[in-house]
């Protein structure tokens, strides 16, 4: 599949593309030229959604029983297309959720990264072998998959976090059905092509676009699905989950963060300042793991507000696809709405808006959902931009008297995703890692950072308390079963 111009997208259900059953579709924009449309896409019922079910259903018997090397080396296959295809990908993504290319392009390399890793997995150990009292008996753990596995996946990823699902679940032997979101459904067809391409059985991987409150919901309903993950926010996340949990199915939450990066006396403030910057606004801020609180000890905080400043008033905002573009649009006019409305609220609440939060003058810009990067002072913790996640270009800068304040400011919050810290002291460290209240903590690095290799998954609010990524999610995709043999 090649993408020029405008395309019609259709579902990927039984290994075949398939039209909406009841033909509706809806526009896919580009952020940075909103009168530009990427791709019609469908607007799928539930008729759609029970046929993709149907299909996996039937599929994941044969699935499960090839080898985990017959599934690895499918999962190889797509890893090289993905790879192969990285340009067209990440051009895709970026016209259509506003991501500057390098990210893009970089995220979709990564996509094949995680692809080639689960594919690795086929051929590692799933259980072991446990004494008996019985002499004469042989006693041992295997792991069996879920069986069909619904995955939902958010638009500020479209490649990492849908992969980062899918993979696992398909080398652990289950069949997938994959709702992406329709804003970044495009891309989405671009990541099935390479797994339609790659000679996966029909039914194993099927995918159905449409709204969230219908296949959504569906899948979350739906009695022949055994599992679900979901990356999305608290709201949505916590009906999954209550739906899920009432009628027995497994499932995942990765939702939101309030991610604060903290600043010691002794921090070097010029790599302080790029962590925030890089942590904060990459993206446009359109990260889970985005740095939204900078908590800076009151020894530095003028001096590292002053440098944060200077930075952030050079960073270039623009279309994505330009090279010289260091921030993109927010991906959608419903997200730039949401983030002028919590900047309002911000300076309505006494916060001082120091710089940006306006959409930029050029006129280039004007057919955009752009907003200038935004720097608040003197933000308090019971403030709205302190407690509620913006999911945008927006930084709360907090003064803490000292790092014991700090980290207390730190874990005010009802998220638990991610934080990060600065300094040389040796003591702080420990009693950072020691107290913080995050599922991820990195000291002298971003918040944002999230190695596939790793577990990754939220305290509190942000998650479920199950993790993903690495050889953790082996947990989520597959049930212990213990084997007792006797002869």
């Amino acid at each position: 599949m090649t993408i020029r111009g405008t395309v019609t997208i259709d579902n990927y259900v039984g290994g075949e593309w398939k039209k909406p059953a009841a033909g509706q579709r809806i526009p896919s924009i580009n952020p940075a030229h909103r009168n530009e449309i990427v791709g019609e896409v469908p607007a799928s019922d539930l008729n759609d959604l029970n046929e993709a079910v149907a299909s996996a259903e039937a599929a994941r018997k044969a699935w499960r029983k090839l080898s985990g090397a017959q599934r690895g080396a499918l999962l190889y296959k797509a890893a090289d297309l993905l790879e192969s295809r990285v340009d067209e990908i990440g051009r895709t993504m970026t016209r259509e959720m506003g991501k500057t290319l390098p990210e893009a392009k970089g995220e979709t390399a990564r996509g094949a990264a995680i692809l080639r890793y689960y594919a690795g997995e086929g051929m590692r150990p799933v259980g072991d072998v446990i004494p008996s009292t019985d002499a004469e008996a042989l006693m041992f753990t295997t792991r069996v998959p879920l069986g069909v596995v619904g995955v939902i996946s958010p638009w500020n990823f479209p490649v990492a976090i849908p992969v980062w699902k899918m993979a696992p679940a398909l080398i652990y032997g289950n069949a997938v059905v994959w709702k992406p979101a329709a804003e970044t459904a495009v891309t989405a067809a671009l990541i099935m092509a390479c797994f339609h391409d790659a000679g996966f059985p029909a039914g194993v991987v099927n995918m159905v676009i449409g709204d969230g409150a219908v296949i959504g919901q569906g899948i979350a309903e739906h009695p022949g699905i055994h599992g679900i993950t979901f990356t999305g926010s608290n709201a949505v996340g916590k009906r999954v989950g209550q739906i899920a949990l009432a009628r027995g199915a497994k499932y995942q939450l990765e939702m939101g963060g309030k991610n604060p990066i903290l600043v010691a006396a002794d921090a070097d403030l010029d790599l302080a300042v790029d962590a925030t910057i890089s942590g904060g606004l990459r993206s446009t801020g359109q990260k889970c793991t985005a740095t939204s609180r900078v908590i800076v000890v009151r020894d530095v905080y003028e001096t590292f507000r002053a440098k944060l400043l200077e930075k952030v008033e050079g960073l270039r905002v623009g279309d994505g696809l330009a090279a010289d573009t260091w921030l993109g649009p927010c991906a959608s006019e419903k997200q730039y709405e949401t983030v002028k409305r919590y900047i309002r609220t911000g300076i309505d609440e006494g916060a001082v808006l120091l710089t940006g939060g306006e959409t930029p003058a050029s006129p280039e810009l004007a057919n955009g959902f752009y907003v200038t990067p935004a720097v608040f002072d003197r933000v308090t913790p019971s403030m709205t931009i302190a407690r509620e996640e913006i999911f945008g270009p927006v930084l709360a800068l907090i003064e803490a008297k000292d790092m014991n304040e700090a980290i207390e400011l730190a874990n005010d919050t009802e998220y638990g995703l991610s934080a990060s810290l600065y300094t040389r002291d040796l003591g702080s460290v420990l009693t950072f890692v020691q107290e913080m209240e995050a599922g991820l903590v990195r000291v002298n690095a971003e918040t944002a950072g999230v190695e596939l290799q790793a577990p990754f998954g939220g305290m509190k609010g942000s998650s479920s308390h199950s993790r993903e990524q690495g050889q953790a999610a082996i947990e989520f995709y597959t049930a212990v079963k213990t084997v007792f043999v006797k002869s």
